[in-house]
């Protein structure tokens, strides 16, 4: 199985890293969180997304997408985790695209061009405590004349104080069924909550939500699989951008090893820090090693996949951790500081490393598949 990238994916990677750069550089994050922007995100970014294809990246041509597989959705996911970039890409192009593809004719003509031109932000809401736990979820829809009514409460749904729909997972009578839902609805009410990595996630609470049968998504008590296959691509979406902020720091810092002195010689000289890059050197490589294994099983359809996406999300998790930790330290006290951007890598890799399971969800789920 090759790990790495083809030449049309070396030039989307190529393409996405310049976009971002230029538009969308760590100062955007700053400007959204120092103006306190009420979004938190830019529209006119995300519908730019769209010009570029990048939005749609795994939308089907015929619902005006690029209509490409995984192994693009994680080129743009690490792209993004390099420039901190706030973008409903993950929670609508990635999650909310996925489980919109297993739905009607009806519902896909409806969101998926929108999402693909990034005129629509769509969320998914899934989690509902402190951790991820799918397969805890206690919101419940019932029967109530030609459709459900929904009862319940969701958090760290991303982007779902500006979604355009939200899905929601719930149980129903035989098992999990995903919804669409009108975020106007009657008894739908949603707070912001702006993490510590200035990005945008929010709280949603269902109280007697009435939809029609047509809001459905898939089929009644069969949305396990739907939900399953679109998380396992956000996590591996996720490892991806764990990747691209870890490697960023990383970077970052072997260019202030090279400039800063210290009695009188630059501090990149020093034995201790010169194995200490080495070796985040090389766990950055096998954690990307591990991501690009993920999303090539997804895209080839192997049974092992969401397995393989976990020690991905797991690997990436631990090793952007350490490499944002040894980013700060090699800085020094300024590491601490809110003027060098390290600090803002330290935030959203732990922000990240708790999206869609932590290294201990994932270890628990491997544990599991292993019969332990």
């Amino acid at each position: 199985m090759p790990l790495i990238l083809t030449e049309e994916q070396t030039m989307l990677k190529e393409a996405a890293d310049g976009f971002l750069n230029e538009h969308a550089p760590i100062a955007h994050l700053r400007k959204l969180r120092d103006s306190r922007d009420p979004d938190g995100v830019s529209r006119d970014l995300w519908r730019a997304f769209g010009e570029m294809g990048f939005a749609g990246v795994i939308i089907p041509d015929e619902h005006g997408g690029s209509g490409l597989g995984a192994v693009e959705a994680g080129v743009m996911a690490e792209a993004l985790g390099r420039t901190l970039t706030p973008s409903p890409f993950l929670g609508s192009g990635v999650l909310s695209a996925t489980v919109l593809k297993g739905g009607s004719a009806e519902q896909q003509a409806a969101w998926l061009p929108r999402i693909a031109a990034g005129e629509a932000i769509v969320s998914l809401a899934v989690d509902e405590g402190a951790k991820h736990a799918p397969a805890r979820i206690a919101t419940v829809a019932e029967r109530s004349g030609n459709g459900f009514r929904l009862n319940g409460a969701k958090g760290f749904v991303l982007d779902g104080h500006v979604a355009d729909a939200l899905i929601v997972a719930a149980r129903t009578e035989n098992g999990l069924t995903l919804f669409l839902v009108d975020p106007k609805t009657a008894g739908v009410e949603i707070e912001r909550t702006v993490m510590v990595d200035a990005h945008n996630a929010a709280r949603v609470t269902l109280t007697d939500v009435e939809v029609d049968a047509d809001a459905v998504i898939g089929s009644v008590d069969g949305g396990e699989a739907l939900l399953e296959g679109a998380l396992n691509l956000g996590r591996a979406c996720a490892a991806a951008s764990l990747n691209g902020a870890g490697d960023q720091a990383f970077q970052t810092t072997m260019a202030y090893l090279r400039t800063r002195k210290q009695f009188g010689r630059l501090i990149g000289e020093f034995q201790a820090l010169q194995h200490r890059a080495a070796h985040l050197f090389s766990e950055i490589e096998i954690a990307r090693a591990a991501a690009m294994g993920a999303l090539t099983a997804l895209d080839a359809g192997r049974p092992d996949a969401g397995l393989v996406v976990s020690v991905a999300k797991a690997k990436a998790g631990r090793v952007a951790e350490l490499a944002v930790q040894e980013a700060v330290q090699m800085h020094g006290g300024v590491g601490m500081t809110d003027e060098f951007d390290v600090g803002l890598f330290m935030k959203r890799v732990r922000v990240l490393n708790e999206l869609l399971g932590d290294a201990g969800f994932h270890q628990e789920r491997m544990a599991r598949a292993q019969g332990f």
